[in-house]
């Protein structure tokens, strides 16, 4: 009988949580609220944007081209090979 009563309490109070949950979250106060704070982020951040210095481009002629020889030619290993000449 008390185990019975327990679950019920259980169940009343997770049934009263969802409810009071999905209530408040449908709410006119928090659709207000929630649209006043996305409102209030987009402006401090058009407000912090227009704060940030804008850096001069320092990168001019900074990188440097090295011819290479594609004439080289390439010793060809073979890993077999060079165990072999190991022992």
């Amino acid at each position: 009988m008390f185990k019975e009563i327990k679950y019920l309490i259980f169940i009343l109070v997770v049934v009263l949580f969802l409810f009071f949950t999905v209530k408040y979250y449908f709410s006119d106060t928090n659709k207000k609220n929630s649209y006043r704070s996305f409102n209030n982020i987009n402006e401090k951040i058009n407000i912090y944007a227009d704060k940030l210095p804008i850096l001069d481009d320092d990168t001019k002629d900074i990188i440097e081209y090295v011819e290479q020889q594609t004439t080289k030619k390439k010793k060809k290993f073979n890993f077999w090979k060079l165990l072999d000449s190991n022992e």
